[in-house]
């Protein structure tokens, strides 16, 4: 007999083995016919696999997240199948769940274009209206290379070939369509029904642009048309906030192929900039930081020492002069602990906290160079807390609470907080990993969050807090972090004495609240849709005459609240009225002031507020208190 616990812990008898999918029928047909897959404790198996053994069996549907995954897998599955009927001599290369959705890679000999992918999608449909099964058959490495070799698909050969140790792989048929997959997948295309294909896309094999060049077809794919529109929705609403868009239509930056991946800011853009960083300056002075600045360039000794050199070349901009070979910094830690061993340093100094904005180089690949969310050349809030073990815990609480109060200011309130523990590779003993682990768990109970554990993805060098942000379409943004290092100090010499009058080695916590600044610059963007609150607007007020009489009158306003430290933008454009205020309506300007003859015989300002809303006539000491409040509240 086979003994089946259920999660509810009720149990089934079976007098044999049997499947996930009888099991499911056993229980009530209902849920046979929405069972996509199974899982076998823990292990997730495909519906059609076999259970000879007691288990723990939990029924896997498209209302969980792992069915969602396995159909959205399946439905890039689905692509290939489609591809292959109307394209034959297409090479499928790998089609892989990515976040809210799916993509092919695929060779072949000409450019797909928005019509092929059309194409394809409607041979999708027809495909899933016969209602076929999907079938698994584990086979033999030989006879799997075989298969292929019949099929000229090349790259799953290749594929195949990375994988020395599997004696016998699951291959998944689509009617005549093979492809080779771990699985599970779902068992009949009557689960892929809600999906759309969504972009084209070019691709590298093996990510590796030294590489042959594929094209990329990206989909989604849900559990209802419900959640399909609502994503669609969402992402109309992306595409509305996209920071590059933006970013042109409101003269904020560029990016010029004759510097690919760094930034070149206009005025305006720069204006949000420094708002950034003068406020991050500030916290940096009200939470006892000591702001530093280390050199740009720095020896090749410095990143053999760290490790960079050996693992990370690849990735940093290198230079030689006299003989001597130097690296553009990809990070700023090694240079803030070179400042900490640059005097002798007592216990009764920690924690010593430093903060940098620090300007970094990593060379990027291009094809993963995005507006300024992506880039080579960025600038980090970067900061660097030594302290003693016991110092721990104080320090991650008092950096959560300043992370919290900065993201609140720029209108990020729904924060998910991630603790990831050691991996398996690390340095320091087990007893010093349970320490900090506690530490930063700890730390976020005391300050009144929930969190979720990351098993073993913690750094080789200590355990860390991620902070992710959730903007104003739902979003999430991985932003802010705390890491626990007890490595980097120690190999760079980095020490103190103690209480004993002996030397120790500092711990070393990372943090940055905001990151790359161009990073947070561009999620600002598409958080606020470029209607920057007034504090962060590159251009507060506009101030606009109705005819020449009132010019002198409209300068006089605009000085007068540039005196106030605002920043104002004076048009006195010989333009109608109702151009100009629609001109820097489209630049969402939190106010626009019109001033004609009645305003300026009664020293007052028409108010126009972003939203197009009408407050009407008020004198300019009234406007000035509410915008200046506006800005101090940050509104």
């Amino acid at each position: 007999m086979i003994q089946i616990t259920l999660p509810d812990n009720s149990r089934r008898e079976f007098p044999g083995p049997v499947s996930v999918a009888e099991v499911a029928q056993s229980i009530g047909p209902g849920l046979a016919k929405m069972t996509v897959a199974g899982k076998v404790d823990g292990r997730l198996v495909d519906a059609s696999d076999i259970i000879d053994h007691d288990a723990k069996l939990q029924i896997i549907t498209p209302k969980d997240d792992e069915g969602l995954e396995i159909i959205r897998h399946s439905t890039a599955h689905l692509v290939g199948h489609a591809v292959k009927q109307l394209y034959p001599t297409a090479k499928m290369v790998i089609g892989p769940v990515i976040d809210e959705g799916f993509y092919y890679d695929i060779s072949f000999e000409r450019p797909f274009t928005p019509e092929d992918v059309a194409a394809i999608e409607a041979r999708m449909r027809e495909l899933i209206a016969q209602d076929y099964d999907v079938v698994k058959k584990m086979t033999p490495r030989a006879e799997v290379i075989e298969v292929f070799k019949s099929r000229g698909e090349d790259y799953k050969l290749r594929l195949v070939e990375d994988m020395p140790d599997e004696q016998a792989m699951g291959l998944y048929y689509h009617q005549e369509y093979v492809d080779m997959c771990r699985g599970p997948h779902v068992p009949n295309t009557r689960f892929l029904k809600v999906f759309k294909l969504t972009k084209l896309a070019g691709a590298y094999w093996r990510g590796d642009a030294k590489n042959e060049q594929l094209q990329r077809i990206y989909g989604t794919a849900w559990a209802d048309k419900k959640q399909l529109d609502q994503y669609i929705q969402r992402i109309e609403e992306a595409e509305k906030r996209d920071h590059r868009k933006l970013g042109k239509e409101l003269d904020l930056f560029h990016i010029d192929e004759v510097a690919p991946g760094v930034v070149f800011w206009h005025p305006k853009g720069w204006a949000i900039w420094q708002q950034v960083e003068q406020y991050m300056r500030g916290i940096y002075r009200d939470t006892g930081y000591w702001e530093v600045k280390g050199p740009q360039i720095l020896d090749k000794s410095l990143w053999e020492k760290t490790g960079h050199w050996q693992n990370y070349r690849d990735n940093m901009f290198t230079t030689e002069s006299e003989k001597r070979e130097y690296a553009l910094k990809p990070m700023n830690c090694p240079g803030h602990v070179l400042i900490f061993k640059s005097d002798l340093r007592s216990y009764r100094d920690l924690p010593l906290r430093y903060g940098e904005f620090g300007q970094c180089h990593r060379n990027e690949p291009s094809g993963a160079l995005h507006g300024i969310m992506r880039v080579r050349g960025f600038t980090q809030d970067d900061g660097h807390i030594f302290c003693t073990e016991d110092q721990i815990l104080d320090e991650c609480i008092a950096y959560t609470e300043q992370l919290q109060k900065v993201y609140a200011d720029f209108g990020f309130t729904d924060i998910l907080y991630k603790v990831a523990t050691r991996p398996e590779n690390r340095v320091g003993s087990d007893e010093l990993w349970d320490k900090a682990e506690h530490a930063v768990m700890e730390s976020l109970r005391r300050s009144g969050v929930d969190f979720i554990i990351s098993p073993g993805d913690g750094a080789f060098y200590g355990p860390k807090i991620e902070y992710t942000l959730r903007d104003a379409i739902g979003r999430q943004w991985q932003c802010g972090t705390m890491q626990v290092d007890f490595n980097t100090a120690e190999r760079l010499g980095g020490e103190y004495v103690t209480e004993s009058s002996g030397r120790a080695h500092p711990v070393m916590l990372h943090r940055a609240i905001v990151g790359s600044l161009e990073r947070f610059i561009g999620m600002l963007i598409e958080h606020h849709s470029g209607a920057m609150p007034a504090w962060l607007a590159p251009v507060q007020v506009a101030v606009l005459n109705i005819s020449e009489g009132q010019a002198d009158y409209a300068a006089q306003v605009a000085k007068t609240l540039q005196n106030q430290g605002l920043r104002v933008q004076l048009d006195l454009h010989n333009e109608k009225i109702t151009y100009k205020i629609r001109k820097h309506s489209l630049q969402k300007l939190p106010y626009i002031l019109v001033v004609g003859d009645k305003e300026k015989e009664a020293g007052a300002v028409a108010v126009r507020a972003r939203g197009n809303q009408d407050l009407g006539a008020m004198s300019l000491e009234s406007f000035t208190q509410r915008l200046v409040q506006d800005v101090a509240d940050k509104r």
